[in-house]
């Protein structure tokens, strides 16, 4: 395992953090987004960033410019797109000859499938958003989907049946108008922040491995041209 601090340039003018952790024999790359509250240094970031390594997955993590400052609040979209694409393009160029996916927590996946949705990414085999906040809470509503028809390449969705940004029946409409490019992957009495209650039998961390072991499945899939749900 290898832990490397990285400087992303967004623009000419903004430079952003980054951490790329690359296992010893990696099979796909991810680009991981950070969500809109909590920056790549958050411990479910950490966490899931570590479980994914040893499923063979390297990450690069990165700041969103607002973060980076130290702001609470997030960029606009043209900005945020911006520094995704920055992220991608490092990326590809680190593993070069490893199949390569993209997506975020929450904010940070709806930015990148923004991103991918406006412009296609070189290199960009699919995208994976753990928690995608289809609305805010309280609020139901897919207006924040809208763009996914233009995504042209697989869609992983991993969400808590407790999240409260992304009422199930909603989320699972909008999943089946997209047909073969997106899946589902749920993880039971897990909340937005994918913390489970004590009476559901498990822990936190047995949350992350799962998610991290539905994440590495998934990406060999696509990576061997295979459709997964």
């Amino acid at each position: 395992m290898s832990l490397t601090p990285l400087t992303l340039s967004v623009d000419g003018d903004t430079t952003v953090s980054a951490l790329w952790l690359q296992p010893p024999r990696p099979r796909c790359t991810y680009v991981f987004a950070h969500g809109a509250g909590a920056g790549m240094h958050h411990g479910f970031m950490e966490a899931l960033a570590q479980a994914l390594c040893d499923q063979s997955v390297a990450t690069l993590r990165y700041q969103f410019p607002y973060m980076e400052r130290g702001s609470k609040r997030p960029d606009t979209p043209a900005i945020a797109h911006a520094a995704v694409r920055a992220a991608v393009a490092v990326a590809r160029e680190r593993l070069p000859g490893t199949p390569l996916f993209a997506g975020g927590k929450s904010f940070g996946g709806r930015m990148t499938s923004q991103a991918q949705a406006a412009a296609a990414m070189d290199g960009v085999r699919g995208l994976a958003f753990v928690g995608f906040p289809l609305h805010p809470a309280g609020k139901p509503g897919i207006t924040r989907a809208a763009h996914l028809v233009e995504v042209r390449v697989p869609m992983l969705f991993l969400q808590g049946t407790r999240d409260e940004l992304a009422d199930l029946a909603l989320l699972r409409g909008v999943i089946d108008g997209l047909g073969d490019r997106a899946a589902l992957h749920l993880e039971e009495d897990a909340d937005h922040a994918f913390h489970v209650r004590a009476r559901s039998g498990r822990n936190d961390g047995q949350v992350v491995q799962a998610l991290a072991a539905a994440m590495a499945g998934w990406f060999l899939a696509q990576a061997l041209g295979r459709v997964t749900g």
